[in-house]
């Protein structure tokens, strides 16, 4: 008796095919990283340890699934960049040092995850307080492919998609490494992602948010997705008449930066998003 594995779906290994075929180190690390949600999922359920009152592993699933999440991204966008740019050798380079930054920052949430402790705004060893300026670097590297990209892409405008889609993936990869860079960053400097002391604990599921106080990651959330979220809003606009297009992806950066900015500027102000 022969046994078969199940074909994947149709659509999926056509998918994986041109993401690997457009930009492989992306796509496998993407993929490893999807992968590596498994045992940490297992550990949060086997693993009672807490900081600050959260499962130690929570984190470690979060970077995860949003490191996991943007390399995924940049292997579909690949298709985008100017003819024979994933070719060079300084992209094959920069593109190297972006994965090894990514797998070192896992390695550091990860490993501060292993000992039951946590890896952000945590000085209480001398190893900890001085990786985490390193690791603050580290972020800045990793994020900095997405602003590559953005950029990239703005310039080559002549090739497909519409000209709004593709101004809105060029906006939505640039506002993602300006916005994160300057949350995150003020973030660090203030050492702690609330802003005021809750009583109760009180989050929201799932995300993790204050429902008593300012919360920064509200705004580092909404930065870090600008490269997801500008693109469906520019899908949308290929509804709209050709003209109006592009004006209409214009105005939703411009909303989706406003939004970014007020909710830093609420959880400053020491009021969590949602009561």
């Amino acid at each position: 008796m022969t046994m078969t594995l199940a074909p994947a779906p149709r659509a999926a290994m056509p998918l994986l095919n041109r993401l690997m075929a457009d930009e492989p180190r992306f796509t496998r690390l993407g993929i490893l990283l999807a992968l590596a949600l498994i045992p940490v999922f297992a550990a949060m359920a086997l693993d009672a340890r807490t900081w600050q009152e959260v499962n130690v592993w929570v984190k470690p699933a979060k970077f995860l699934a949003s490191l996991a999440l943007f390399t995924l991204n940049l292997a579909l966008f690949a298709r985008l960049l100017p003819p024979g740019m994933t070719a060079r050798r300084s992209y094959r380079a920069f593109s190297v040092v972006v994965v090894l930054c990514i797998l070192a920052e896992m390695a550091w949430i990860g490993g501060a995850a292993a000992m039951g402790t946590g890896s952000h705004f945590n000085h209480t060893t001398p190893a900890l307080a001085a990786l985490y300026p390193i690791m603050g670097l580290v972020a800045i590297t990793l994020t900095s492919a997405s602003l590559v990209y953005g950029v990239a892409i703005w310039r080559h405008r002549a090739a497909p998609p519409a000209p709004a889609l593709r101004l809105s993936i060029a906006l939505g990869l640039v506002l993602t490494f300006a916005l994160t860079v300057a949350v995150a960053g003020f973030m660090a400097t203030a050492g702690d992602h609330l802003v005021g002391q809750p009583e109760t604990g009180a989050r929201l599921p799932v995300l993790g948010w204050s429902r008593e106080v300012g919360d920064l990651r509200v705004a580092h959330f909404l930065a870090t997705h600008a490269m997801q979220a500008l693109p469906l809003l520019g899908l949308g606009a290929l509804a709209l008449p050709a003209r109006a297009a592009g004006p209409a992806v214009w105005a939703a950066a411009a909303g989706y930066t406003a939004l970014t900015l007020a909710t830093f500027a609420q959880a400053l102000a020491g009021q969590p998003v949602l009561p």
